[in-house]
């Protein structure tokens, strides 16, 4: 049996955390794994709201570090479900670091998560559809939909460049590269 339709407030979900000194790597700035460990929390608190069940992560996009974050400051996850297909969810996530002293609010990075629900068997569990109820609800589900296209036809192009990258080709492809060729 299908759920009910699910609008896209309803999974809607802030966490903030402090970033503390143990969050720091060797250039004393937070480490991107830490954010993108509280990325994927995220991720499955609405993934796993808007479908009622468990969640997994499939793939992560565009993670592209914008901005540092410092120890001290509040970092807010802003997570939504921009996008539902039969069994999997696109959640779109915006990162802000808050300086507490300043109240200076930074955009540090944006990203999307592909999720599937999963049922008690394991098996992907189809998700309730999707209520877009504002313009941005719209744009982002639009948005979403685009980004799965080209998704879809740059795995078709990597694919066909795995398929036809030939070793023996090297000394020709390679002779415009920063690369030196130490084996014959």
């Amino acid at each position: 049996m299908e759920e009910p339709a699910r609008p896209v407030r309803h999974s809607q979900t802030t966490i903030t955390e402090l970033m503390v000194p143990s969050y720091a790597n060797f250039g004393g700035k937070i480490h991107g794994g830490i954010l993108l460990s509280m990325m994927d929390k995220v991720a499955y608190a609405c993934a796993s709201k808007h479908a009622g069940t468990y969640c997994v992560t499939v793939s992560v996009d565009n993670v592209e570090f914008l901005q540092p974050v410092e120890v001290g400051e509040l970092v807010s996850m802003h997570g939504s479900v921009n996008y539902i297909g039969r069994t999997s969810l696109v959640v779109g996530i915006r990162v802000e670091a808050l300086n507490v002293k300043t109240n200076y609010v930074k955009h540090t990075n944006s990203s999307f998560f592909t999720m599937v629900a999963k049922g008690d068997d394991e098996k992907p569990m189809i998700v309730p559809k999707l209520i877009l109820e504002s313009k941005e609800d719209v744009k982002r589900f639009i948005e979403a939909l685009r980004v799965r296209e080209i998704k879809a036809a740059m795995k078709e192009q990597m694919d066909d460049a795995r398929s036809k990258a030939q070793v023996a080709d090297a000394p020709e492809i390679l002779k415009n590269e920063r690369c030196i060729l130490k084996f014959k």
